[in-house]
């Protein structure tokens, strides 16, 4: 009897390396595994299953006691349900000018959410209680969408990474002003990384109420969580998963993602190689003449300046994304699957194309 094989094949050079996202890396090999385990038998479904029952004790480990965990589809969706929880149909989200709910995610927070983002800007991607002051007023205004949450990134859309005293002041100047905070943990990981420090350090522990916490940059194939720290928080969270699209049926399979990162140390190795590597990037590209590196390397993220044509040439070689096009800025990430040869070949091409 002939075995039966797939019909699926390659349709991509697995040896190609790019620096334009860690969303082009592939899936981490025990995050595979792990959903093997999980396809036996059947499961009840919409998250009555036993991995998502067991990835609440898992979240509880690095959250605290009171963490609720409810996995979604994406970033995005974790992002609008959590700020459609935390909000009224009056309510307004302080934010950073670059955050990513203010200028990557096509205006779902303010057409999905139906909330009013209210964007400051800063040198670093980093609100501060000073800048958040900038836009927490007119509590009693009926003409002015009402301050309710402050929302930061962790680390920020520019490689930045805050320390836990800073988030510690803007919880603390957030709560006496009667709003809550909201962190966007797409590379969360990545930040307790840098800062060598659990991730309960810069969330439950000074006084995050509710985080999104990314899995997919950091080794899954697909799904994320709203982490409810404080349930005062939020209200309706079921509902509002369902009423934005964001309830997997076959929600085992987002949990045993999570589990596998989650439950030992496998989320803390992806993101302290992918750090590792971005320092090793910039070391390379301060020796290369006439580049410029833009921001603190402080996570995953080489933010840096160089000419226009230099880096059109190199993107026909390595693909990564311009970050300011006018002004010559590019981003350059790194992944969990980045080596150190794919960093050195890189350095190389630039110094090459630099020469031309």
């Amino acid at each position: 009897m002939r075995s039966r094989t797939t019909a699926a094949r390659a349709h991509h050079d697995p040896a190609t390396r790019g620096f334009a996202s860690d969303n082009y890396a592939g899936a981490h090999p025990e995050v595979l595994a792990a959903l093997a385990v999980a396809n036996g038998g059947h499961q009840v479904a919409y998250g009555e299953d036993e991995y998502t029952d067991h990835l609440q004790r898992v979240m509880h480990g690095h959250f605290g006691p009171t963490a609720k965990a409810f996995p979604v589809f994406n970033g995005t969706g974790a992002n609008v349900v959590a700020l459609q929880a935390m909000t009224d149909r009056w309510g307004a989200v302080i934010c950073a000018e670059t955050a990513h709910i203010n200028v990557d995610e096509g205006g779902a927070p303010e057409k999905v959410g139906g909330l009013k983002l209210l964007s400051v800007p800063t040198p670093d991607g980093k609100l501060t209680p000073e800048l958040v002051d900038r836009q927490a007023w007119g509590y009693e205004d009926e003409h002015r969408a009402m301050p309710q949450v402050v929302s930061i990134t962790q680390n920020t859309e520019l490689g930045t990474v805050y320390t836990p005293d800073e988030i510690r002041a803007l919880c603390e100047h957030a709560h006496e002003r009667g709003m809550k905070v909201h962190l966007d943990g797409a590379r969360i990981s990545n930040a307790a990384a840098s800062l060598d420090v659990p991730m309960r350090t810069f969330t439950n522990t000074v006084g995050v109420d509710v985080l999104s916490y990314g899995a997919t940059k950091n080794g899954a194939i697909f799904g994320e969580a709203v982490v409810v720290i404080d349930p005062d928080a939020v209200r309706a969270m079921k509902r509002l998963r369902k009423l934005s699209m964001q309830l997997s049926s076959k929600m085992r399979f987002v949990s045993v993602q999570l589990e596998a990162l989650l439950a030992g140390d496998l989320w803390l190795r992806n993101a302290r190689h992918s750090n590792a590597m971005a320092r090793r990037l910039a070391d390379g590209v301060r020796a290369v003449d006439g580049v410029e590196i833009l921001h603190p390397v402080q996570a995953n993220a080489v933010f840096a300046r160089l000419p226009h044509d230099v880096s059109v040439r190199l993107q026909k070689r390595f693909r990564f994304y311009f970050w300011d096009e006018a002004a010559g800025d590019v981003r350059w990430m790194c992944a969990f699957d980045t080596t150190e040869d794919d960093v050195d070949a890189f350095v190389q091409a630039l110094k090459e194309e630099m020469a031309r």
